[in-house]
């Protein structure tokens, strides 16, 4: 059956009512751009900026770039970017300034359709936010069960996840809950964007809050992702 207008529409429910999503296109992992600003440029805050240093990050990324200071004015994001572009960050470093504004656990849920992407995700997080503090628990298969409870446990900020798996501890692992979530990110959204995970992305967008920042990455503009952009951008901006 695939995805649907209904069910597409659930993605991005807070789009129609209060202000149009971004579609960014990003044509090249390594393309070069002389307008290119700084992360201080684009509204990242110092402690952000010195994480970025640290991790050898001069410069913003073409994605980073186009990404970042639309996120920090709170538009939801629809990102075209291959992997290598520099995705992580785009949608990592508006994440963390936010939660260095209101922090609180389980302030962020990002969808990945293998545990290896997800694994790197959360090692992406860690390391921007290593010098506030950023928590993360990483929800994948092949990894104990109880020990990723016991990371639940401990009230991270940031929630890395295989859907499947997500779904699992939502249902089995008590007093976790995805309702204080402000942030929902589907990372590869044309692999997470099909029957496969349709079911148990369906069952998170029941527990999560309507009244969300929804970030999603695709590395292909598909048609399932066409029709998601149909069905729920309003007058979306093309960068």
């Amino acid at each position: 059956m695939g995805l649907g207008i209904e069910f597409a529409s659930r993605i991005f429910s807070r789009v129609p009512k209060f202000f149009p999503a971004l579609t960014i296109a990003n044509s090249g992992m390594a393309e070069v751009n002389e307008e290119v600003k700084s992360f201080k440029d684009l509204g990242v805050c110092d402690q952000l900026v010195e994480a970025c240093d640290n991790l050898g990050w001069k410069n913003p990324s073409k994605i980073q770039a186009e990404a970042i200071p639309h996120a920090l004015e709170g538009k939801d994001l629809i990102g075209l970017a291959q992997t290598g572009s520099g995705k992580t960050g785009a949608f990592a470093i508006p994440i963390l300034q936010a939660l260095l504004e209101t922090p609180q656990a389980f302030f962020a849920c990002v969808l990945s359709p293998t545990r290896e992407l997800a694994i790197q995700i959360a090692e992406q997080f860690e390391a921007l936010g290593s010098g506030i503090g950023v928590k993360c628990a990483v929800l994948v298969g092949g990894i104990d069960h109880v020990q990723q409870g016991i990371a639940l446990g401990k009230r991270p900020h940031i929630v890395v996840a295989t859907p499947g798996r997500l779904v699992d501890h939502l249902s089995n692992t008590k007093g976790f809950s995805l309702r204080p979530a402000k942030y929902l990110v589907l990372d590869e959204a044309d692999r997470l964007l099909n029957e496969d995970f349709e079911k148990a992305i369906d069952e998170i967008l029941n527990v999560i809050p309507r009244e969300r920042k929804t970030y999603l990455f695709s590395a292909t503009m598909t048609k399932k992702v066409r029709k998601l952009q149909r069905a729920c951008l309003k007058n979306p901006v093309k960068a």
